[in-house]
């Protein structure tokens, strides 16, 4: 009977031994990797080289093999990868013993100070076992910047014109805080990084193009330097207040600026002086039964370019809204859509509306739109809708409105448009039907900051010099 007990442990040991040595091929391989992303946050103010590690657990009775680890950027990467004291970018068939471990180190080497490089270098490491593919992401910082994740401004804060600005998670405006950008300054947003005003934003560019300052995602590289939808927007929640954006430059987000509500005190929420909006792929603006004073404005090749519904008060001032459909843009809604309601539940909900818009031209081609204005009113609300001295593309004008020197189907003759090098100079051409058509508006200069008038006022953000 001892005998075989014995041999009964002896036969157990012998399996359990074997299954140590065996491979666990099934797909629910107990395996853990101890990090998602390896993310590099430190400002480099001379060339660095950083190390971080992660590990590859294997929580089985038995070994496993990874069919590879791979570092996807290959040998160009500027991450250099180390698996167990050896150095490589792709590992096959690689062996863990049960209940062990691998340890993988990264390296990332940059200049800060190299102006080719992206803000932010990203690559990724493929492990592969048993039909799966995991990934461990790769983040550091590639040029010297002003770096801020999920930033809030909690005190009034002002940016100098030092370094680039480079936002990722988000960046939030405290209700009563002010942020104050200060001429010159360059921010670049990630894909998901939305700036969300609850207080005040102050934008105080100047005309120099190297005084503007500029809005755009953090991809600077080719082809996504130029895409829409690189980067969420500028949100002015219900709380904000008193924002000014002087000579703002705001590119290739999804909505370039939105607002909701009215503001809390007597002033317009958003005061947009000499701005360009360009390449928004959702809207340039939409607003809420909010309120803007808009001079010399550029909005152009957007989605919806002027999107403002459910009332709100509006002055548009020598401004040019213009969409060409293109690679990026297809343009099948009007560059101006003006309503004192929205849709809720398939019922309307209205407010008042106060709308003015002077000395503007409102444009659009190779899309879909017959009528690039529309201006829809339902309900007894106050509906006042103003055109003085426009130039507009209708098929059928717009009802409920006054209007007051509208020219009609007329090209404006821009300087410059060529929408398969995607180059668009919205100048006005000698001999455009907007030159001296205008009315005084006050204004005393143009989007260039040039003088204006050159006899009478012409419409648009561009005075023919």
């Amino acid at each position: 009977m001892k005998t075989l007990t014995a041999f009964a442990i002896s036969l157990l040991l012998i399996f359990l031994s074997c299954r140590k040595d065996s491979f666990i091929t099934s797909y629910d391989a107990r395996v853990t990797i101890t990090a998602d992303t390896l993310k590099y946050d430190t400002v480099f103010v001379t060339a660095g080289s950083v190390y971080k590690t992660f590990k590859i657990i294997n929580e089985n009775n038995q070994k496993l093999r990874l069919s590879s680890v791979k570092l996807m950027g290959g040998a160009a990467s500027v991450y250099k990868m180390n698996v167990d004291g050896i150095s490589g970018t792709q590992f096959n068939d690689l062996e863990i013993n049960a209940k062990d471990s691998l340890h993988v180190f990264v390296q990332v080497n940059v200049d800060p100070n190299a102006s080719n490089l992206p803000f932010v270098l990203r690559d990724s490491i493929q492990i592969s076992y048993n039909g799966n593919n995991k990934l461990v992401q790769l983040e550091a910082w590639g040029q010297n910047a002003h770096f801020f994740r999920d930033k809030i401004v909690s005190a009034n804060e002002t940016w100098i014109n030092d370094l680039p600005y480079v936002i990722l998670g988000s960046l939030t405006i405290n209700a009563n805080q002010i942020l104050t950008i200060d001429k010159g300054c360059r921010i670049y947003v990630h894909a998901d990084a939305p700036i969300l005003v609850k207080g005040t934003l102050l934008a105080n560019g100047l005309k120099d193009t190297a005084d503007r300052i500029y809005f755009r995602g953090d991809r600077l590289d080719d082809p996504y330097k130029d895409f829409p939808a690189s980067w969420p927007g500028i949100f002015f929640l219900q709380t904000s207040k008193d924002n000014v954006l002087n000579y703002a430059v705001i590119k290739n987000a999804y909505q370039a600026i939105a607002l909701e509500d009215p503001s809390p005190n007597a002033n317009p929420k958003l005061i947009l002086n000499e701005c360009v909006i360009d390449n928004a792929y959702d809207a340039g603006i939409i607003s809420l039964n909010s309120s803007i004073r808009a001079r010399n404005c550029l909005i152009s090749n957007c989605g919806k370019n002027l999107f403002l519904v459910k009332g709100g008060d509006y002055q548009f001032t020598h401004c040019t809204v213009a969409t060409y459909a293109n690679s990026f843009i297809e343009h099948k809604d009007p560059v101006l859509v003006v309503t004192n309601f929205i849709n809720v539940n398939n019922s309307p909900v209205t407010a008042n509306l106060n709308a003015v818009f002077r000395n503007c031209i409102f444009w659009g081609e190779n899309g879909l739109v017959d009528d690039e204005v529309m201006v829809l009113k339902n309900g007894n609300t106050i509906f006042n809708v103003n055109f003085d001295a426009n130039l507009w593309k209708v098929q059928t004008a717009p009802a409920n409105i006054t209007s007051n020197q509208v020219i009609n189907n007329q090209t404006p003759l821009f300087d410059s448009i060529d929408t398969r090098n995607n180059y668009y100079d919205f100048r006005l051409k000698a001999g455009s039907p907007a030159i001296n058509k205008g009315v005084n508006a006050g204004v005393i200069t143009d989007l260039d900051g040039k003088p204006r008038p050159v006899g009478l006022p012409d419409l648009g953000c561009f005075e023919k010099q």
